[in-house]
């Protein structure tokens, strides 16, 4: 925005709506009157009298922002692998050798981070999946459909428009192209839990001394990050009494399983 004699920070766009995990540039330009630019910063927090702090110095930050500007006219700031808390409002602040030579842009950029989520609505017979973000994503995005991990559709609206299998079993997902890895978790449209685990056997008869095998199959569409087998009468000796404890780690079971 044109600020006096000179001065400017233009922001492109003002307003921002990204998925958790991607990437997102703050573009971003900047004019000034003479001299020479001596310091650029982007920054989150400001208070009055307080000299703004930068947020490649801020730890809530380190890893995950660059500054992609220079010291003509170009500011634009990267965020990767965006979060929820990086929602905020962002300002650029230049500097030069002159005097009086400091200048902020307002009204900066609103940065809004969302996650992908599919909402179901209707009867029985005639569901519909929305593909449901908490705010509204930049670039009119193209949403994919996934049914059990397998592509189903592409469309620009958020709705999938065919019809919704009524299968128990089947997952439903949705992503945004060009983005396919930050996908939706997968939700089973009839209320059933997408991800289950069936144990070969409920009940196993063993001798003292013998060696088991206990077997299970896992079906599931979501990604899962780690899995343990715990068993619900060591609960004395977890840590948390709520959060159950691997076996293996268990010293109770060392060298058995």
């Amino acid at each position: 925005v044109m600020g006096q004699d000179g001065w400017s920070v233009t922001y492109t766009p003002q307003s921002i709506c990204a998925l958790r995990g991607s990437t997102v540039d703050l573009t971003c330009f900047y004019t000034y009157p003479s001299g020479t630019v001596t310091t650029t910063l982007w920054f989150t927090k400001w208070e009055t009298g307080v000299e703004p702090e930068y947020l490649g110095q801020d730890p809530e930050y380190a890893g995950h922002v660059e500054y992609h500007g220079d010291k003509e006219k170009d500011c634009t700031l990267r965020i990767k692998d965006l979060r929820e808390r990086d929602s905020s409002t962002y300002w650029f602040r230049l500097l030069t050798d002159q005097e009086g030579g400091t200048y902020t842009g307002s009204p900066g950029v609103t940065l809004s981070v969302t996650g992908l989520q599919v909402k179901v609505t209707g009867g029985h017979q005639d569901k519909t999946l929305t593909c449901s973000t908490t705010c509204t994503l930049t670039d009119n995005p193209t949403y994919i459909w996934y049914k059990n991990g397998q592509h189903l559709d592409e469309s620009t609206s958020p709705q999938y428009k065919s019809s919704v299998s009524s299968n128990y079993i089947d997952g439903y997902s949705c992503a945004v192209k060009g983005q396919e890895d930050l996908h939706s978790p997968a939700v089973c449209v009839q209320g059933q839990d997408c991800n289950r685990v069936t144990y070969t056997k409920r009940r196993i008869c063993v001798l003292k001394g013998s060696t088991v095998d206990i077997s299970c199959t896992y079906v599931g569409y979501n990604r899962f990050k780690s899995s343990l087998w715990f068993s619900p009468k060591r609960s004395a000796s977890w840590t948390n009494k709520l959060t159950p404890e691997d076996l293996t780690r268990d010293p109770g079971y060392a060298g058995r399983v």
